[in-house]
Formats: C-alpha cells, structure tokens, sequence
C-alpha cells in the first residue's frame, strides 16, 4: 500500500470522527430535536394566553353582570313603569271613582225627604208612594222602598222589570215615585188583610211612615214594589 493511500485513508476517517462527534454535540445522540419557540416567543405567547383568558373572563363576567345588570335594570323599569303605570291607573280609577263619588249625591232618606202613600183608581190595587226631597242639597233616590204593611213579617218583592236605567236623582222640592201592587185584581191573591199602617224603609238612612187612607188598605200575596222612579206614569206603569 503506497503512502499516498494510507493518507487518504485517514483524512476520509479522521473527517467521519469529525463529523459523528459534531452530531453528537448537537443532539447528544437523539438526533435533530424541535425546541420550540424561543423564551421571548413563549413569554410573548403567555401573556397573550393569560391575557386573552382573563379578558374572557372578564367579558363574561362584565356580560353576565352587564347582563344581569340590564336584566336587573329591565325588571326594575318594568316595575317603575307597572308603578307608574298603577299609580297612573289608581289615579284614573280615584279620579274616575272620586269624580262619580263626588257627583254621586247623599242617599234620599226618611230624615231629609217627606213621603206620602196615596191609593190611585189607575191601575186597580195600586198605592202611589211619593218621596219628596225637603233638604238643602241634591239627593239620590236608589233602589226601591222597604215597605212593611201593617204587622207584616216580611217586606214585599220588587218587580225586576222596573229597573230605572240611571239613578233618580232628586233635587230640592223635586219628587221621586215607587208602585205598589196591593192585592190581585181579579181576586186571585191569597193571604189577604187590611193594613193600617206603613214604614218606608230607604236604602240607607231613617225610614218614615206615610199616613194610609183611614179604613187602611187590603192586600195579599200579590203584594209587590216597583224601584223608584223619577216620573210618576213609570211607577204606575206596573
């Protein structure tokens, strides 16, 4: 083997040590190795991570709170509004309710008022009860009288039909009227009697007592009221 080879020979093995040690002194044997973002990258990349995490957070909790906030804040204007809106309402309804309580009138009754009982030939059986309003100031005539006849245990029915359609309001001097069917015309009523005398109850208030015709009045079973009215052909219209 010539010299010239042998050299040859140990530059090409001297260059492979060279070579096995240089990869060694990168990767210590395991061979090329990602080490990932430098520490400026991955310093860059936490904050950032942390950053956008906390922000989410906190967006989530400002929008949950945000939320819950407007939700609070819709719900308690809602309410103000409600409030508002049922003090608008009660308003209404105390102006409506005040303005008909105070245009309604004080109750016609037996203390302010004279009533008169007055037998009529038209119709048959029929008593003519006149309230007159004897006070200062307007009263209102509601419902229908009272009517006790004699020692009579009960007060005669009223006849539905002669509902009035607003409330007989009387003003001083002014009269109102009622009905009174005393007995069946043809004879037919049972449990009849002559009363002598008669208390007019009102709807609230002193009753009063009208004076009867002095051989009394003969009624029955048939016995029966109208409502007050506030024209005299419409009480007797029954």
């Amino acid at each position: 083997m010539s010299a010239r080879t042998v050299r040859t020979r140990l530059l090409a093995a001297s260059t492979v040590a060279l070579a096995a040690l240089a990869l060694t002194g990168c990767d210590n044997g395991k061979g090329v190795r990602d080490e990932g973002p430098s520490a400026a990258s991955e310093s860059s990349a936490k904050p950032g991570g942390s950053t956008t995490a906390k922000p989410a957070g906190d967006n989530g909790t400002t929008a949950g709170g945000s939320t819950g906030g407007t939700a609070g804040g819709t719900a308690a204007t809602p309410t103000k509004g409600s409030t508002n809106g049922s003090s608008g309402k009660a308003g209404d309804g105390r102006s409506a309710g005040g303005g008909t309580g105070s245009s309604r009138n004080a109750a016609c009754d037996g203390a302010d008022t004279r009533t008169t009982a007055t037998e009529v030939s038209r119709p048959l059986n029929h008593l003519l009860l006149t309230v007159t309003n004897t006070g200062s100031k307007n009263c209102d005539l509601t419902g229908y009288p009272i009517a006790r006849f004699g020692e009579a245990q009960s007060v005669p029915p009223v006849a539905e039909e002669t509902h009035p359609q607003a409330v007989v309001t009387l003003a001083p001097g002014e009269s109102g009227y009622a009905g009174v069917l005393l007995s069946a015309g043809d004879g037919s009523g049972g449990n009849g009697y002559t009363a002598k005398t008669l208390v007019i109850g009102f709807a609230k208030g002193a009753t009063s007592t009208p004076a009867l015709p002095a051989k009394g009045v003969h009624v029955d079973d048939r016995l029966t009221v109208t409502y007050w009215q506030q024209s005299l052909d419409d009480a007797l219209s029954y």
